[in-house]
């Protein structure tokens, strides 16, 4: 089944979080180690820089009250740039779907609270798959039949991730940022951009190699995972080649942000040019679900018809998937 893509927005929180504030925090590292690494030179958050550097959030208890957002915030905010870019208003929402890896809420479901707080009267619920929800979503709307779909579905995918960082621990404090990004999608109504294809795999035997308990910090194999996204992000990024269908439109990559090195070692093996790899996460760092929608967003204005973009994910559970958005000339 044809999405079509109508409008996409992203948000990302002022504060922020230099590599300077870092080294401050004596763990460890300092701007030439974050930017030799791991290619982030600042990231934002929606928690006070005092509370950081006092607590360093060894309590992430305490970080949901110390937040200048929650995250259902975040996800409203970004969700009303892609109404406005729709040009639609909340009444017209006939679905919401939200998601991501660490949301505030565990009962009711987010969506229904940024659907809620957007004044949107209408189903809404989660579907989460960590970083690739956002890829999820569209998977899982593209395997449904266009008819039982109401004509504008809003996707949501907000992250809180600065709030599961220890600030201690160095190799965790370097990577996280928060943000929310969003999509207003149809099956009816048409649009210059669709998706032509999306898809979502998982190794459920992987899925301790990525973890944030509930109330808890982030925790990974690093040098693990760090492989999979290279290899993972390949194989989607293949995937989605074969299902272009056509030769000599440019293909643009999104990758997921989880870091700059791990991108351009996928570049170089995939053979895509700088000119046509967009990314943010060098001054917004690992935005988690939001990543890759929310550089989609960043570079909505930029794509012109004749382009496509492929969206690559990967993520805890451990998950990878892709969607493939072309660009055509408005009806």
């Amino acid at each position: 089944m044809t999405l079509y893509l109508h409008g996409v927005g992203h948000f990302h929180p002022d504060i922020e979080i230099t590599n300077r504030f870092l080294e401050e925090l004596d763990i460890g590292t300092s701007e030439s180690w974050i930017v030799e690494r791991v290619g982030i030179h600042s990231r934002r958050t929606t928690l006070p820089l005092d509370y950081i550097r006092s607590t360093r959030n060894r309590d992430p208890r305490a970080a949901s009250e110390a937040a200048v957002y929650d995250t259902a915030e975040l996800g409203r905010r970004a969700a009303e740039r892609a109404l406005e870019r729709a040009g639609i208003g909340p009444e017209d929402v006939g679905l919401v779907l939200a998601g991501g890896c660490a949301s505030d809420l565990s009962t009711p479901a987010e969506a229904c609270e940024i659907a809620g707080r957007l004044g949107v009267d209408a189903p809404a619920l989660d579907v989460g798959s960590a970083c690739t929800s956002f890829l999820a979503q569209l998977s899982l709307l593209s395997k449904m039949r266009a008819e039982a779909l109401p004509e504008f579905v809003l996707l949501v995918v907000q992250e809180a991730m600065t709030r599961s960082v220890c600030y201690d621990d160095r190799s965790t404090a370097v990577l996280f940022g928060d943000a929310a990004a969003a999509a207003v999608v149809s099956s009816r109504a048409p649009a210059a951009a669709r998706v032509v294809h999306a898809d979502i795999a998982s190794d459920p035997s992987a899925a301790d190699k990525v973890r944030i308990p509930r109330l808890g910090h982030f925790v990974q194999e690093g040098r693990a995972v760090q492989l999979f996204a290279i290899r993972k992000s390949l194989e989607a990024l293949a995937r989605l080649e074969s299902a272009r269908g056509e030769d000599g439109r440019p293909l643009h990559l999104v990758g997921h942000q989880a870091n700059l090195r791990v991108l351009q070692a996928v570049c170089e093996r995939a053979g895509v040019g700088a000119e046509r790899h967009h990314t943010n996460v060098a001054h917004y760092g690992n935005t988690g679900a939001a990543s890759a929608p929310s550089v989609l967003s960043q570079a909505w204005d930029r794509f012109r018809p004749g382009d496509d973009v492929a969206l690559v994910g990967v993520g805890a559970g451990l998950t990878w998937g892709g969607a493939l958005v072309r660009f055509e000339a408005a009806a």
